[in-house]
């Protein structure tokens, strides 16, 4: 099952995993990133390099995800580059229920 990017990464957008993907299968929104589960080739590698751990495999919504995340690709720019996380992230990422400020808008990618 592919990795794909979780609620957890909203509000912060760290980007520590895009540099070590080795297919740049990642997508930059306004205030998240997501992984394009058509491209992911399951490595792993990303997983560990998150410090909000929003990044799953195997999980019972990870369907969801799936979806919400092959969608956003389909309409954000590709990010391969490591940027600085969003003001705020290291509170943030320990917040629940974050889907709420979940935003549509895409980020500048690189």
């Amino acid at each position: 099952m592919p990795y794909v990017v979780t609620e957890n990464c909203v509000k912060c957008k760290f980007t520590d995993c895009v540099e070590v993907c080795p297919v740049d299968c990642f997508y930059e929104g306004e205030n998240m990133l997501v992984i394009n589960p058509d491209e992911c080739i399951d490595c792993g590698v990303c997983e560990p390099e998150c410090p909000a751990e929003a990044i799953s495999s195997g999980e019972e919504d990870n369907l969801k995800w799936q979806e919400i995340n092959r969608e956003m690709a389909a309409k954000w720019p590709n990010i391969t580059k490591k940027k600085a996380p969003l003001d705020g992230a290291e509170e943030a990422k320990n917040e629940k229920d974050k889907f709420k400020f979940f935003s549509e808008k895409p980020g500048s990618g690189n």
